[in-house]
C-alpha cells in the first residue's frame, strides 16, 4: 500500500525491453543516434506538429531550461502559487534564468484564475524599469492538486498572457493523466491551445529517468540546446533517454498506463466516500487524492502497513489531518482495496 508517490514506481515492461535493444552495438552520441532522430519525427506525429525535442533525465532540469529559454533575467514567470517551479525547484528556474522572478498566482484547485492573472499583470506595467517585465505564463498539468485544466481554459489563459507579448510553458510531469482525464488529443491539450513549450513528463509513469523539452514555436528553440549544453544535461548516450521516451509513447503505452493509474486513484476515492470521517478535499481527476482523516485512522493505516506523505492544509487540526494519496501505473486493486478497507476500520 504505497500511495508516497508515483516516482516511488518502478519502470514499465516495454520501457525496460527498448532499454535492453539499444544496449546492443554502439551508436552516435550527444544525440546523433538513430533512436532521437526517430522520437522526434514520432512526436511530431502525436502532435500533429512539426516540433523540436530535447530529452533531459529529470523535470527540474525540463522545467528549469524551458522557462530560462523564455524568459530574460529582468522577467518575470506568471505561476500557481502551489506550482512546483515555484515551490520544488530549490530556485532552478531563478538560476539557469540569471535571476528571473517567479510571480504567484491564486486559483482554486490549483488552476491559475484569469482574473487574478490579470490583476497580477496590472502590478508590472510594460516598459517600466522598476519592475520585472512579463515574459512567461507556466500552467502545470495534472495540477498540484490533481486537477486538470481544459483545452478552453488553457486558451483563455493564453489568451490573456499574450495580449503582454508573453509565451506559454506547460509543466507537464503529468501530462498523460491529464490527457487520459480530458480524452482530448495532445495537440488540443497544448499548442492548439496556445502552449509554446512544454515539459513532457515520463518518469512519474513508467520511465526510469525520462523527460524532454518540446518545443511547438521553432523560433524559441534556437539557443535551447546550448543551454541544455551548459547545464550538463547533453547527455552522451542520449541513446538511452531517447529509447524510454520512443517506447512511453509507442502504441498509446503512456495513455494506458495514465489510465489505469487514473482509474486505480477514482476507485480509491469511491471507496473512501464510502464512510463517515473521511473528506476529499478536492475532486481528483487524475491520479492524485488530498484526504482529510481522523489521526486514529492515519495511525492505523501505517500500523498495517500503508505509506503516504503528510500534507498540511488548512483545517487540519490534532484531531485530524491531510495525506496525500498518489497511485501509479503499477497501483493494484488489491492494494486500493485493502487501503480501503484499513481505514474504514
Amino acid at each position: 500500500m504505497d500511495f508516497t508517490s508515483d516516482n516511488a514506481s518502478g519502470i514499465a515492461p516495454e520501457i525496460l525491453d527498448a532499454l535492453a535493444c539499444v544496449n546492443v552495438g554502439t551508436a552516435s552520441s550527444y544525440g546523433a543516434d538513430e533512436v532521437t532522430a526517430r522520437l522526434k519525427a514520432r512526436l511530431s506525429e502525436v502532435f500533429e506538429h512539426d516540433l523540436d525535442v530535447f530529452p533531459v533525465v529529470t523535470g527540474t532540469a525540463a522545467n528549469a531550461l524551458a522557462l530560462a529559454t523564455l524568459t530574460p533575467p529582468h522577467g518575470a514567470v506568471l505561476c500557481h502559487e502551489l506550482a512546483h517551479v515555484h515551490a520544488d525547484e530549490c530556485g532552478a528556474p531563478e538560476m539557469f534564468s540569471g535571476g528571473a522572478k517567479l510571480v504567484p498566482v491564486g486559483g482554486a484547485g490549483a488552476r491559475i484564475d484569469a482574473a487574478l492573472l490579470v490583476a497580477e499583470l496590472a502590478k508590472l506595467p510594460a516598459g517600466n524599469v522598476h519592475n520585472v517585465q512579463p515574459a512567461t505564463l507556466t500552467l502545470t498539468q495534472s495540477t498540484e492538486l490533481g486537477g486538470v485544466y481544459t483545452p478552453d481554459e488553457i486558451a483563455a489563459l493564453a489568451a490573456i498572457a499574450r495580449e503582454r507579448d508573453m509565451h506559454v510553458h506547460m509543466d507537464g510531469a503529468r501530462f498523460a493523466n491529464a490527457l487520459a482525464s480530458l480524452d482530448v488529443s495532445p495537440a488540443e491539450a497544448t499548442w492548439k491551445a496556445g502552449v509554446d513549450i512544454m515539459s513532457f513528463g515520463a518518469t512519474k509513469n513508467g520511465a526510469m529517468a525520462a523527460e524532454a523539452v518540446i518545443v511547438f514555436n521553432a523560433g524559441l528553440a534556437r539557443d535551447l540546446a546550448f543551454r541544455r549544453k551548459r547545464a550538463g544535461h547533453l547527455l552522451s548516450k542520449m541513446r538511452f533517454i531517447s529509447a524510454q521516451l520512443e517506447a512511453y509513447i509507442e502504441d498509446g503505452l503512456w495513455l494506458r498506463l495514465a489510465a489505469h493509474s487514473n482509474a486505480m486513484t477514482a476507485r480509491l476515492a469511491a471507496g473512501l466516500r464510502s464512510f463517515q470521517g473521511a473528506e476529499l478535499l478536492v475532486e481528483p481527476q487524475a491520479n492524485e487524492i488530498f484526504l482529510r482523516l481522523p489521526v486514529v485512522t492515519l495511525k492505523r493505516l501505517r500500523d498495517e502497513g500503508a505509506r503516504f506523505h503528510p500534507w498540511p492544509m488548512p483545517g487540519d487540526d490534532r484531531a485530524v489531518r491531510t495525506v496525500r494519496l498518489v497511485t501509479s501505473f503499477q497501483t493494484t486493486p488489491e492494494e486500493v482495496d485493502r487501503f480501503i478497507s484499513v481505514a474504514s476500520g
